[in-house]
């Protein structure tokens, strides 16, 4: 009996330890602690925020307008219909793996849909989204 315990204490242990470190991004976690820095009282981003900065238009645009509802679908650009790879790094992994990409990347969509620069917490919320889709 006491196998089959630890046993099962083990296993519990994995489930929950698997999702949390898929879930560790060190863009992310940049974006953490510079938001840290920014606000002491900051605790945390959060993905049903993302979800909604995702969705949420500005005049005709919002990130949903060219990465489709889905970020694990491929989308077309809003004007050039050129094809864009899904967004969600559960469908394509690449995603969110390079720094400077990321920030090039959310350089040019903020301003493009936004017409500024998005903050901290806003690339934190929309990443915590993004990661979150399986």
């Amino acid at each position: 009996m006491k196998t089959i315990v630890n046993k099962t204490s083990l296993l519990m242990c994995l489930a929950l330890a698997i999702p949390l470190g898929a879930a560790a991004n060190p863009i992310l976690d940049g974006y953490r602690a510079a938001a840290k820095q920014e606000n002491p009282a900051f605790k945390d981003f959060s993905a049903a925020t993302g979800q909604k900065f995702y969705s949420t238009k500005v005049g005709t645009l919002s990130c949903a307008s060219c990465h489709t509802d889905s970020p694990m679908a491929a989308g077309k650009h809003a004007s050039t219909n050129k094809e864009i790879l899904p967004l969600a790094p559960a469908a394509n992994p690449k995603r969110f793996t390079d720094a400077a990409n990321v920030e090039k990347w959310f350089k040019r969509n903020c301003n493009d849909v936004l017409k500024r620069t998005c903050s901290t917490q806003e690339k934190g919320d929309f990443m915590s989204y993004v990661l979150s889709v399986k």
